[in-house]
């Protein structure tokens, strides 16, 4: 799989990275360590060797489940990982950060990101300068090599690189889901930063697998997915009806075709996570699926019959 600069840094990311959120297997069922274990060392060997999770999956346990994957190849893997938003004062970063380094089994986090801008979730409002300041110091020790933010609106994003160079931005973005395209990413093309793309298959729902009908278990937590809900869910069913003769074309899957449109997108990459590894190399090989400029304006639109009827709100569940 063909490497990408992280925004202005010398790290070489893969265009799809290995999602770990139900590698913490909270606010998830039916995930086993062991399965996971075996589905990101898969990844790794089928090209996806960067790999993104957060202290706060499973209070360190996906950490955890990283580290058992790929410590013996960790200089050939990027981590990317998170500091949760009740975390932001100074000494709260440094701490969380020698937390993740243990959880991971290293002595470097590649690109470590705040997680979501503080406030959120009855978090402390803690200045994003304070918090930069941490994340620079951070840098200056090589305990981190590059700073990220994860669901950032463009202003806070051109705040917070105000303080230090920011390399990416980790929002919602799927052919179902595109409310960064009109937001940040405009300022991330001209600025250089990488756009890290997490829920790119919506969830799930961009794979065609859910039914018309389909009922979540109400701990899992795609129960509340906005898309997965009333017109929304119908229009998805609509739309996915129309991908389909395109993804026959390419004898890929619509998950693949999905992944595929998406990392063709100006700075884009995707995060796409796995419960077993036959979907680790379905991801993979959507890397390698070429489109046609005529092809990607032809799914674009088809992905607005669900996207021109959202609501203003980035967040995508109804929490």
């Amino acid at each position: 799989m063909e490497k990408r600069h992280l925004g202005t840094s010398d790290i070489q990311i893969s265009p799809i990275v290995m999602g770990t959120w139900q590698a913490g297997k909270r606010m998830w069922v039916g995930i086993e360590d062991a399965d996971t274990i075996k589905a990101i060392r898969v990844a790794f060997d089928a090209g996806i060797t960067t790999v993104d999770t957060a202290e706060v999956y499973g209070e360190g346990h996906s950490e955890q489940i990283v580290a058992q994957a790929l410590s013996d190849v960790r200089d050939q893997a990027v981590y990317a990982t998170k500091v949760f938003a009740n975390h932001l004062k100074y000494d709260q970063v440094i701490e969380a950060c020698d937390r993740s380094l243990k959880n991971l089994k290293t002595d470097y986090i590649d690109l470590y990101q705040i997680h979501w801008p503080s406030g959120v979730f009855k978090s402390e409002i803690v200045p994003i300068e304070e918090t930069m300041n941490a994340l620079n110091h951070l840098k200056e020790q090589g305990k981190i090599r590059a700073i990220g933010v994860s669901n950032f609106s463009r202003a806070q994003l051109e705040e917070a690189a105000q303080y230090g160079r920011i390399d990416s931005l980790q929002p919602p973005y799927s052919l179902f889901w595109r409310w960064v395209e009109k937001d940040a990413m405009p300022y991330c093309v001209e600025n250089k930063i990488s756009i890290l793309a997490y829920s790119s298959l919506a969830q799930g729902l961009l794979t065609g697998k859910f039914g018309s009908d389909h009922q979540f278990d109400p701990a899992d937590n795609r129960a509340k997915n906005k898309l997965f809900q009333g017109e929304n869910y119908e229009r998805a069913q609509q739309a996915l009806d129309k991908l389909r003769p395109i993804a026959e074309r390419h004898q890929c899957s619509l998950a693949q075709l999905a992944l595929a449109w998406l990392i063709a997108q100006p700075q884009t990459n995707a995060i796409a996570g796995a419960r077993n590894t036959q979907q680790v190399v379905d991801n993979a090989k959507a890397g390698d699926i070429k489109l046609s400029t005529d092809e990607l304006q032809e799914i674009d639109a088809i992905g607005r019959i669900v996207t021109d009827h959202l609501d203003d709100s980035p967040i995508m569940w109804n929490w």
